[in-house]
């Protein structure tokens, strides 16, 4: 089973109206914290964070470290992916995207059926809500462009 198809070239960035994307790594590990931490009712109120374990104020930036690091390491290995979302002429972090193989391991084997799947989330701090909607139409339009997923839930806005 694979996420996406071998020979597919993973894109390294988007970007939209009053935001940019890039993968998520360790490098941005104080924005990501800041913007998150600043922000945990907010993303707990956005749709498919509802209900989650995550964010939870008590994680340390230490913490947040390994979660990068896990990201990107998902990243490399082509079994996730995960984007930082970034202000428009800005290096400042606003946001992520969450690109990973649907939970329920609906993705089938790409020989068995030409099908791939993936569940999608995204977020945005709570400053920068009014790009939420502008944020998931963009990724939603890139997925169906750019991407090879026959299957994409995505809770929509």
């Amino acid at each position: 089973m694979s996420f996406v198809p071998e020979d597919f070239e993973v894109p390294r960035s988007l970007a939209g109206e009053g935001f940019w994307l890039e993968p998520l790594g360790p490098e941005h590990n104080e924005g990501d914290y800041r913007a998150w931490t600043s922000s945990i009712a907010h993303i707990r109120a956005t749709p498919g964070f509802e209900g989650r374990s995550w964010p939870t104020p008590d994680m340390t930036l230490t913490e947040n470290l390994g979660d990068l690091e896990q990201h990107a390491a998902d990243f490399a290995g082509r079994s996730g992916f995960t984007y930082t979302v970034r202000a428009a002429g800005s290096d400042e972090i606003i946001g992520c995207v969450y690109i990973y193989p649907p939970a329920s391991g609906a993705s089938e084997a790409p020989e068995a059926s030409e099908a791939f799947g993936a569940d999608v989330r995204s977020w945005v701090s709570a400053d920068h809500a009014a790009l939420d909607v502008t944020l998931y139409q963009a990724v939603s339009a890139w997925l169906r462009s750019a991407w090879p997923f026959t299957v994409v839930r995505y809770p929509p806005r």
